[in-house]
């Protein structure tokens, strides 16, 4: 990489780690946005990878009283259950298929009846998702819509949620990881000092939204939070329909 384009990614993941510090989502969607732009794909996903694995343990650990231990492992169950299934395939998607499960997956769970609407407190549903988030995280890099939606769907509090959801991402970029950089034959590089610059970006932005957070009430959180889910979630699919759509005009 190019120093102006370090500095471009650096910036980026400073925003988008601090935007992630605040609502516990939309920087990852952001950031590996501009990476699938800048990078291939399974480089991207390394990157990304990284950074969100920093800034996800830094704000477990900065609201390490809040989190729900119990959510948070049967969420890793239904996890790791999908790591194995994925890992078998060895499947690496094209860019247009990334943007438009990005965008697409918050629309179709609103779509759901009411009776069957997302409840993290809900064991089963927990599992679920575990299984549901992982495979979309190893399809597209993120799987910040569906969680989000899946957390915001509960009567948790805005602390608790940023607790438990990090914990969970921990462990989907984690997975990420692995099977990016160990399962798949061809995982791509990344520069050592951008894969540091990633890690500390990723904490300076995380330490820097908690006053912000202490400064929210849950309704303006909750508020908030659905809009960023449903702006970018319409930009990235319409993206990927673009990308789509080009190739064939």
């Amino acid at each position: 990489m190019s120093t102006g384009i370090i500095i471009a990614v650096c910036a980026t993941m400073l925003g988008t780690s601090f935007l992630s510090g605040i609502f516990g989502m939309a920087g990852g969607i952001i950031l590996i946005g501009l990476l699938l732009v800048l990078l291939p794909v399974q480089a991207a996903m390394v990157l990304h990878g990284i950074t969100q694995l920093a800034s996800n343990t830094w704000r477990a650990v900065t609201w390490r009283k809040s989190v729900r231990w119990d959510i948070a492992a049967i969420y890793s169950c239904g996890s790791l259950i999908a790591l194995a299934g994925w890992s078998l395939t060895g499947y690496v998607p094209d860019k247009a298929v990334s943007f438009l499960l990005l965008g697409v997956t918050p629309f179709m769970m609103r779509a759901v009846p009411q009776d069957l609407q997302p409840d993290p407190e809900s064991r089963l549903q927990c599992a679920l998702y575990g299984a549901g988030c992982t495979g979309l995280i190893l399809l597209t890099g993120v799987a910040g819509p569906m969680l989000d939606t899946f957390f915001l769907g509960g009567s948790l509090d805005r602390r608790t949620i940023l607790a438990t959801k990090a914990v969970c991402q921990v462990l989907g970029h984690t997975v990420k990881l692995v099977y990016f950089a160990g399962l798949i034959s061809d995982p791509g590089t990344v520069d050592p000092l951008v894969a540091g610059l990633a890690v500390a970006m990723a904490a300076l932005g995380t330490t820097l939204a908690r006053p912000v957070v202490d400064r929210l009430s849950d309704k303006v959180y909750r508020l908030w939070a659905n809009r960023i889910v449903t702006v970018l979630s319409a930009y990235y699919a319409l993206y990927g329909l673009y990308l789509v759509v080009i190739p064939l005009v």
